[in-house]
């Protein structure tokens, strides 16, 4: 217990210094890489025949290190191999992301989830994870665009979900605005202009408006969970 608990508070710090480092060192790159859909797109494309296991790797990264924008990595992939490869590709990169996720909150315990993010978005998250419905609200969670996300990963990690009910909810939830990135990404490469920039006007306002409400729909979602309670007999 005693080298689990060292391991759950080093391994952020550990990690965070060699994401730090790294990112220094290629710094150049990865805002090349990260700047456009259309730079991620020709990177991917000059790496050949391995280039969807590069694009899944990419995406399975974006997940993990949750302060890269998950939209410029989806639109590459439509951009790059069409609508429904892209599509494929990204749910598979993003579940893997999503497993990793998982599987390290729930080997390292709270203390690694403490160091990720706030006690009061843990607390959050996990009266979600928690809940009687928490399916449901994953589900809702992960469909309404605007909502940070990225703390249910690991909470869920930290409650007694299973793993593939959580990657079936969470990944149900997160197709539609995947589908919607790629058909912008595929409209682009086939120079659909007012295909691409109507699919990307509705995304901007549902993300907008999710991102207003996101507290609303947040204490909506809590309350979906909680038991109602039975009134007394007369």
């Amino acid at each position: 217990m005693r080298i689990k608990k060292l391991l759950s508070l080093l391994a952020f710090p550990c990690l965070f210094l060699a994401l730090l480092v790294l990112t220094f060192v290629l710094r150049r790159q990865l805002f090349e890489l990260f700047s456009s859909p259309q730079a991620l797109r020709e990177w991917i494309r000059a790496t050949g025949v391995v280039a969807p296991l590069v694009f899944v790797a990419v995406q399975a990264f974006q997940v993990v290190f949750f302060f890269i924008p998950g939209e410029i990595p989806q639109v590459a992939g439509g951009y790059a191999f069409g609508l429904w490869m892209g599509t494929v590709l990204s749910v598979t990169g993003i579940t893997l992301g999503a497993t990793f996720n998982f599987v390290i909150a729930r080997i390292l315990g709270v203390p690694f989830v403490n160091a990720l993010f706030t006690p009061q978005k843990v607390e959050q998250a996990r009266k979600i994870a928690t809940s009687p419905k928490a399916r449901l609200s994953f589900f809702l969670f992960f469909l309404i665009p605007g909502i940070p996300k990225d703390i249910l990963c690991y909470v869920a990690g930290l409650s007694i979900m299973k793993l593939h009910f959580f990657l079936l909810y969470s990944t149900l939830g997160r197709i539609p605005g995947i589908i919607g990135s790629a058909l912008i990404g595929n409209a682009a490469a086939d120079r659909r202009w007012i295909l691409a920039g109507t699919v990307f006007f509705i995304a901007a306002a549902l993300f907008v408006l999710g991102f207003l409400l996101r507290e609303r729909i947040q204490h909506l979602l809590e309350g979906i969970g909680r038991r109602p309670r039975r009134g007394r007999r007369t």
